[in-house]
């Protein structure tokens, strides 16, 4: 399995350069940093003898471009959701969950991880398949961002990778741009739409769909569409 880390505008060059140890501790080289701050002496020596990772890192300026070719997306939160009509946190999962989830199958993952500061916004929330949540302390819940990069890859390193193959990232965005069309069709109420789609995408993102379950769906769909029609 590819699974690639992904900082999303990190603000502190040190906590950039502790990631890049962190994965190398564990084993995991594909770093990608959205329009990160500048990476100079700190980041060095943070980094310690994985500087040679910050130096590959890839670097972009959004995150549609960071996941691009990712199956699945998860994203972290250390703040969980508690309303389940709000959907944006919820259901979220342990890095211990994820990794069963995955375990088994092929493919490409990237897991995200937002500002220090302000995490995510909202856009960048819908665009995670899966939300997970490392267990903390309610006295004080939001770790470091390095600190909860290493916990996920303690996780992650013992991942069985298997046979299965997911799902190319094109078609799990196809099938979900076909049951939007499938949505409009059947008038489905406009005031509902984004939260069903969203629901949508994380029951397929919890699922891991692989090639043959993607279009299969499709196919389903192209069916009610063509008796819709």
């Amino acid at each position: 399995m590819n699974l690639k880390i992904v900082l999303v505008e990190p603000l502190y060059q040190g906590n950039v350069g502790s990631v890049a140890r962190a994965m190398k501790n564990f084993g995991f080289f594909d770093l990608v940093l959205v329009n990160p701050c500048r990476l100079e002496v700190e980041a060095r020596a943070m980094s310690s003898h994985a500087w040679d990772l910050l130096e590959n890192a890839t670097v972009v300026s959004s995150l549609s471009d960071a996941i691009a070719d990712s199956s699945i997306v998860i994203g972290t939160s250390g703040v969980s959701g508690s309303k389940f009509d709000e959907h944006l946190r919820v259901p979220a999962f342990s890095p211990r969950e994820v990794k069963e989830s995955l375990s088994g199958i092929d493919g490409n993952v990237a897991v995200l991880f937002g500002r220090e500061d302000q995490g995510f916004n909202r856009e960048e929330l819908r665009l995670c398949d899966m939300i997970m949540t490392i267990p903390t302390s309610e006295v004080y819940p939001i770790m470091n961002l390095s600190h909860a990069v290493a916990v996920v890859l303690y996780e992650m390193s013992g991942m069985t990778t298997g046979e299965l193959p997911l799902a190319d990232a094109f078609d799990v965005r196809l099938l979900h741009t076909h049951f939007a069309e499938v949505l409009d069709d059947i008038n489905y109420p406009e005031h509902k739409k984004e939260k069903t789609k969203l629901m949508l995408k994380r029951i397929f993102g919890r699922a891991c769909l692989l090639e043959r379950e993607v279009q299969t769906l499709r196919g389903i769909m192209r069916r009610i569409q063509k008796n819709l029609r």
